[in-house]
This record gives C-alpha cells, structure tokens and sequence, in this order.
C-alpha cells in the first residue's frame, strides 16, 4: 500500500461530498457530541471500579456508538465491522 499524499485525504473528502454520500450527510444531521455524557456513563466503568489502570487505552465511546449505527444500518456483522474499521 503506497502512503498517502498530502491532499490524499482531503480529494477523498470532496469526492464523497460530489457523490452526495449518505456517510456525510448522517455526519452532518446527527449530533454525535450529544451523545457523549450518555454514553461515557454506560461504556466506561469509573477508575475506582476499575482493578488496573494496565492495558490498551478504551477507544472513544462516540466512535464505538458510530460504528454500530453503521453496523446497524448496513446490516453489518461485529466481525465484519471490526474489518472494517481495521
């Protein structure tokens, strides 16, 4: 795999947008932030539950929640999400 250019990323960016992708405008219309608090509180156990601090930091609860709305909305098994988010 060749690495990517400098403007790789951002001609990726307008092309989805020239496409009118759904991924865009689901980005654009739900308010992921929002989410936030809710989802800290449910996928978090606070450090004091916690037996070690050891280990992979989590990954961000946001990012999780997108990954199965994705998942939910393209019928997408957890092994089929996790290669793609690989």
């Amino acid at each position: 795999m060749a690495q990517l250019g400098f403007f790789d990323l951002s001609d990726r960016y307008a092309s989805l947008d020239a496409k009118r992708d759904p991924l865009v405008e689901i980005d654009v219309v739900v308010p992921w932030d929002e989410f936030r608090p809710t989802l800290e509180r449910v996928w978090r156990k606070p450090d004091a539950e916690r037996k070690s601090r050891a280990g992979r930091k989590p990954m961000d609860a946001v990012l999780m929640f997108k990954t199965l709305v994705l998942g939910a909305l393209y019928n997408l098994s957890d092994d089929q999400i996790e290669y793609q988010v690989r």
